[in-house]
């Protein structure tokens, strides 16, 4: 602090050094996986799986194993059901993962919170999401790069202008760092990004920056359900695994309501092609 009581450059910009060098080391990494497809991709997701599995088991249930298993399990089913058996199976199976989760909680009644009924669909329909658009070819590995871009963009831009803006809070209960000037810096960045990425393509690109500025939303939404769950289980982060970034939750929740809401669009475009409707307009 200054002796007028403000944030000093320094202390706002404290984290920045961390976090970009975690985004370097992770980013080759997940885009590696995503473009080699098939089993590297499947290891990655299915990894990616189990480490939510694992922090919302202990944010959410204290650590139980059972209920541990059970979201990995649902991770799991998400990855290798929907690879093998497709969309329909894959649902029916997280759908009986999620009648024995709360078969649990009644068993616990009066230890859990009803957070507790919301993690098998939390872990396992966004990676089902994960492996339609990525399956979808000839455009499942660009979908999925396309939906990591406009997050990463996303995040970094409302870094960049949360913190050299600053002003009214988004949603200062739920998310107290959060700031308008971070999603409009979000969506614009998204929107430009998305832009350039649907020219290089030869791709519709006001289609593409509008879906892009729309997903931010739905990315900076899934941001704040995220800080809702920490609050009411009084955590800061929801692990540390990822240096200057928190656990992995913290890292992706964005990123599952996109890949999810992505997915979902691309259906309705293209029935049965998640990844065609989502580019192809």
């Amino acid at each position: 602090m200054n002796d007028n009581g403000q944030l000093s450059v320094n202390s706002k910009w404290s984290d920045l050094a961390l976090r970009s060098l975690s985004t370097i080391v992770l980013m080759p990494i997940a885009i590696y996986c995503i473009w080699q497809g098939g089993i590297w991709f499947q290891m990655f997701i299915g990894v990616l799986a189990v480490l939510i599995a694992h922090e919302w088991a202990d944010i959410v249930h204290d650590g139980n194993e059972r209920a541990f298993a059970l979201l990995a399990l649902s991770g799991m089913a998400s990855v290798f059901v929907t690879e093998t058996q497709g969309l329909d199976a894959a649902c029916a199976a997280i759908l009986m993962i999620w009648l024995l989760s709360v078969l649990q909680w009644v068993m616990r009644a009066g230890q859990g919170s009803i957070w507790g009924l919301l993690g098998v669909f939390y872990v396992g329909l966004p990676i089902v999401a994960f492996v339609l658009l990525r399956e979808d070819a000839p455009w499942g590995r660009l979908a999925v790069i396309w939906c990591f871009m406009i997050v990463w963009v996303a995040d970094i831009s409302a870094y960049f202008f949360g913190r050299l803006i600053g002003g009214p809070k988004l949603a200062p209960r739920l998310s107290p760092k959060k700031t308008w000037a971070g999603l409009l810096g979000a969506m614009l960045g998204a929107g430009v990004a998305s832009s350039l990425f649907a020219y290089e393509l030869g791709l519709n690109i006001k289609v593409l920056a509008l879906l892009a500025v729309c997903l931010t939303g739905v990315e900076q939404a899934g941001d704040i359900m995220e800080s809702t769950m920490k609050r009411r289980f009084n955590r800061k982060d929801s692990g540390n695994f990822i240096p200057g970034h928190g656990g992995v939750l913290d890292r992706v929740d964005g990123l599952l309501a996109v890949v999810l809401a992505a997915a979902v669009i691309g259906f309705v475009h293209v029935a049965g092609s998640a990844a065609a409707g989502l580019l192809l307009w």
